[in-house]
């Protein structure tokens, strides 16, 4: 049985809106070491519809040359939660239909490996509510956002968390592991 892997760019106070306000600090390589740790247990990317198609738009032109990611985000299998998307278009794409925890249960104990988790904000907030992420990595960036949707909304039940690992980068951003705990 895989793990649930989930990976975020997430604001001080912290929103996790689509991330173009990261370019401002830069991509530290130790970043990059790190995600590649995550996906490389990873065989299979779990993805919410809007992460999908915006990923579906960038990455399937990249090589490795131009990003050493590449690789991993073409050709891993990739299942996609989404009741209006009816066809992937990025090659290795399962819609698996609209969020059902028993389905997302399902693919985590079928699959030989973690399943990673980029943005998909509602997704994953789901997912924390079911109980289904065992592992954030958050890439905290010093800034703050005012509005916008947040990791953990208003509403969400109280829960624990352990810290795994914590870095701090030159570039500002602090990169934090967290495990929930039942």
């Amino acid at each position: 049985m895989g793990a649930i892997q989930v990976h975020e760019f997430i604001s001080l106070d912290g929103v996790i809106d689509a991330p173009t306000w990261t370019v401002d600090y830069g991509f530290h390589p130790k970043m990059a070491d790190v995600i590649g740790a995550v996906t490389q247990r990873s065989k299979g990317i779990l993805l919410g519809r809007t992460t999908y198609e915006l990923f579906a738009q960038s990455w399937p032109t990249r090589t490795a040359e131009d990003d050493p990611g590449a690789p991993f985000f073409n050709d891993t299998p990739k299942y996609v939660v989404s009741g209006s998307l009816t066809d992937g278009t990025w090659r290795n794409t399962q819609i698996i239909g609209p969020y059902d925890r028993h389905i997302i249960r399902s693919l985590k104990e079928e699959l030989d490996g973690d399943l990673y988790v980029s943005g998909s904000g509602t997704l994953v907030r789901a997912m924390l509510a079911d109980g289904l992420v065992d592992e954030l990595h958050l890439f905290v960036y010093p800034l703050t956002r005012g509005a916008g949707p947040r990791l953990f909304p208003e509403d969400a039940k109280a829960g624990k968390l352990a810290l795994r690992a914590c870095e701090s980068y030159d570039n500002g951003v602090v990169y934090l592991a967290y495990r929930p705990l039942a």
